[in-house]
């Protein structure tokens, strides 16, 4: 049986020695870019690699980029194959944040072709509640040769974007929290608001108080009604950088509503370019 969005900490635990299943280490902190790997040294899942937002799951940015602009992927896929990844692999990742950052590499590992990749539903945290143990040993790594098939169709440039809002053909839709989308604060992009025609859905809203995933059932109802009678087919995730904009679309697979894509740039993209649309409230 192979895992393709989510997976609980007893399913993780009974399969921590299968050689077949790699585990990552995702933990990342926009204020401070090394306290994750700082925090997989204290202590991490074993046999966890560790892989890091912006020197491996992001490329350098550039005037015209936003903050994450998408990887090299022929030097992901190399990465993937030094930590071991083959098309057999089943890939599970977490971080300490709902999946805030985790759900980037799984949606990374989907376009490359690799299906077989879930996050640690509740990640670390509910680890640790159910009573599972950390380790500071590194993983004995065997490496191989990670093919990708790389599917460029999964996400949307800034044009595409544009394109789809002014023929109505895409739903746009902001993972950031309302007082962000609504343009009231920004602490981090230096343009407040959001795209014109987006739907405002915080990617917090897909957990419960526990930072677990919610019954699938429970979130197809409040995406169908976000989307009130529009195409589920035709929605496209975004947020600041392109990070937790894959939280929504992980959330929509879950609820059994697939083949939403990412608006890769996002909004930190979106403002780089002055004759774009800023809509606030």
């Amino acid at each position: 049986m192979s895992y393709n969005t989510i997976i609980s900490a007893e399913q993780l635990a009974n399969h921590l020695d299968n050689p077949d299943w790699i585990v990552f280490d995702c933990r990342f902190s926009l204020a401070d870019s090394e306290a994750g790997g700082k925090a997989y040294r204290l202590g991490h899942i074993a046999n966890a690699r560790y892989v890091h937002l912006d020197k491996d799951l992001s490329s350098a940015i550039s005037d015209y980029s936003g903050r994450h602009p998408l990887p090299d992927f022929s030097l992901l896929a190399k990465k993937l194959g030094h930590w071991g990844v083959k098309h057999s692999s089943q890939v599970v990742v977490y971080d300490d944040a709902g999946g805030a950052f985790a759900g980037r590499m799984w949606w990374l590992l989907r376009c490359m072709g690799h299906d077989r990749v879930a996050l640690l539903d509740g990640g670390l945290p509910q680890w640790r509640r159910e009573g599972h143990s950390l380790t500071t040993a590194l993983p004995k790594i065997r490496k191989t040769h990670f093919r990708a098939y790389l599917d460029s169709k999964q996400w949307l440039s800034a044009r595409q974007v544009e394109d789809g809002l002014a023929t109505r053909s895409i739903t746009l839709i902001d993972a950031r929290p309302p007082e962000r989308f609504r343009g009231e604060q920004e602490p981090i992009d230096p343009i407040a608001g959001h795209v014109p025609k987006a739907l405002n859905r915080p990617f917090q809203q897909n957990l419960n108080k526990q930072g677990c995933f919610l019954p699938a059932d429970r979130l197809k109802q409040q995406f169908l009604e976000l989307l009130a009678k529009r195409d589920d087919r035709q929605v496209v995730h975004m947020c600041g950088s392109g990070v937790t904009a894959c939280h929504n679309l992980l959330a929509m697979e879950i609820a059994g509503l697939p083949g939403s894509k990412l608006y890769a740039g996002s909004w930190s993209e979106w403002i780089r370019n002055k004759n774009r649309g800023i809509a606030k409230g």
